[in-house]
């Protein structure tokens, strides 16, 4: 009997990049290191309050980023990993800040050749009139090639009810430019989760083009209220026990109303406070009766509840009671 020759299949590429380099070592917190990225990723876990899925996402994003840069350094090279990004969330809860973070991550890493961001909305990308619309969106392409396009309220480039909306010209020439030049420019979607998984079933081109899909949530009354006391030290003022007190008040009825935008409601409202309070010790100036410097710094119970969410509850009282 004839032994027969035993069959050995041929290595994969892979297998033999893998045989060639399997000893080799790579360090990749020093490359993190190198690169800055902790540093950028920390000053947003420092800085934002809140937001723990968020900061997650992003810090696993980063991971992955510098193991595939790592990875085409030792020839295990395969296409640029998809970079285009979808933030949905209430206003105010952070997407245009994080998208600044993110576009100096990606240029830190290598990923993006500027540290760059461009922000826009329909009004930037979409003409009047016929022929408007490609120079528009190119010209705005042409500014943000290199780093991040961010596009807020992206859904409002459809609109479906209006046939002679020119929407869909931006959205196809961006759908080009996301595929064609995915190398040199990362976009950005973001708005209302539910309008834009509508968009997302409406433009299925989109969807297949975002790679990461981040959530940001609303913030909870302990967090808006720390948001407000870092707003207030970040200007040099503080609350005092009372008027803390009156700022939970407040947001817990705020938060009963319409159009709630997280930190930049809560912004408005110690804004509104400030010009209150300047307006209480100035007339008191007047009455020859200077303020200390502990009193400019300090935002008073009355300062928060002069304010019209006070007056619309003692007003819904009066209605209630007949008056």
């Amino acid at each position: 009997m004839i032994a027969m020759p035993t069959s050995h299949a041929e290595p994969s590429a892979c297998e033999a990049r893998a045989a060639s380099t399997g000893q080799q070592t790579v360090d990749l917190a020093a490359r993190y290191r190198e690169a800055g990225v902790g540093e950028a990723l920390a000053w947003l876990d420092e800085t934002l309050v809140g937001l723990a899925p968020v900061k997650t996402r992003l810090h696993e994003i980063a991971a992955f980023l510098v193991v595939q840069k790592m990875r085409a350094e030792l020839g295990m090279t395969g296409d640029t990993p998809a970079l285009h990004m979808c933030f949905t969330g209430n206003p105010g809860t952070g997407k245009t800040t994080v998208a600044l973070r993110m576009a100096d991550v990606l240029h830190r890493l290598g990923y993006s050749r500027r540290n760059h961001l461009v922000s826009v909305t329909r009004d930037d990308l979409v003409g009047q009139y016929i022929g408007h619309t490609a120079p528009k969106t190119k010209e705005v392409l042409k500014r943000a090639m290199g780093g991040v396009l961010f596009i807020d309220e992206a859904y409002y480039l459809y609109r479906p009810e209006n046939e002679r909306d020119y929407g869909l010209e931006a959205i196809e020439i961006l759908l080009q430019v996301m595929e064609n030049q995915r190398d040199d420019l990362v976009v950005i979607l973001a708005g209302y989760k539910d309008r834009m998984d509508t968009f997302f079933e409406s433009n299925p081109g989109f969807k297949s083009r975002i790679a990461h899909h981040i959530d940001f949530p609303d913030y909870t009354m302990d967090e808006l209220i720390e948001i407000a006391e870092r707003m207030l030290d970040h200007g040099h003022y503080r609350f005092d026990a009372a008027s803390r007190d009156a700022f939970s008040d407040y947001l817990a009825r705020r938060l009963e109303q319409p159009h709630f935008a997280n930190a930049r409601s809560v912004r408005n409202a110690l804004e509104r406070a400030r010009l209150r309070q300047a307006k209480r010790i100035f007339e008191a100036a007047l009455a020859g009766q200077p303020p200390t410097a502990e009193e400019l710094a300090r935002l008073d119970a009355a300062d928060i509840r002069a304010s019209r969410v006070f007056g619309a509850a003692r007003e819904t009282v009066r209605t209630a009671q007949g008056f």
